[in-house]
């Protein structure tokens, strides 16, 4: 993997070709995003980029995060994350990765936290059917049978339960950028990414775009 960058998620939108096909993008405010420590093999038994995203207040940052950036002369960023880069020994401190290190029809691996649901019921959360609707089923959207009889007598484990639903990590693969806004840093991506509006997004060149 040589290109990674953070993003926010603006929204989705859909854009019209030449031909007149529309396609539904999602648009992602990527980056700038700013170089804060590299990491070698020498040094830390691995190569890998570490990277801020988004300024932030002082008094927001604690203490440790606050005396890394003050040693590297930074500003204080709200995100930090590590890439493990192929071109890790190419970059140094104080170094910006922008939009354009993505090109139109590259492919990138999308990872955010999904929208949270709440507790849902087994119809919703898992796609389970609903029982007849007549008055006197008395068995509407209730889950079905949890269990078996005497034997073995309980619950098995994975079995589709009422629960909380969403908020949690997805990566959507393989997802194809449409458009590269270098001006105003966005990226259009072809297709849906996880999670709601301002949530963050990591986004990587996708495993199989590599290969």
């Amino acid at each position: 993997m040589k290109k990674a960058i953070l993003a926010t998620k603006v929204g989705m939108t859909q854009i019209f070709s030449e031909d007149g096909t529309i396609t539904p993008v999602t648009v992602l405010q990527a980056g700038p995003c700013v170089v804060t420590q590299v990491k070698t093999v020498e040094n830390d038994g691995y190569s890998a980029v570490q990277v801020g995203f988004m300024d932030i207040r002082e008094k927001l940052v604690n203490k440790p995060v606050k005396g890394q950036f003050d040693k590297a002369g930074l500003p204080y960023k709200r995100f930090i994350k590590e890439f493990k880069l192929d071109n890790a020994e190419e970059y140094s401190v104080k170094d910006e990765i922008t939009v354009d290190v993505f090109a139109v029809g590259d492919k990138i691996d999308a990872t955010a936290i999904s929208k949270g649901k709440g507790y849902q019921g087994a119809i919703k959360r898992h796609g389970q059917s609903r029982g007849p609707m007549g008055h006197g089923s008395k068995f509407h959207r209730h889950q079905g049978s949890n269990g078996m009889a005497a034997t073995p007598s309980r619950v098995p484990k994975g079995k589709g339960m009422p629960g909380h639903m969403g908020s949690v990590k997805r990566t959507v693969q393989n997802l194809e950028i449409i458009q590269v806004d270098t001006e105003n840093g966005l990226l259009l991506v072809k297709g849906s990414v996880p999670g709601p509006k301002k949530t963050l997004v990591t986004i990587k060149e996708s495993v199989k775009s590599a290969d």
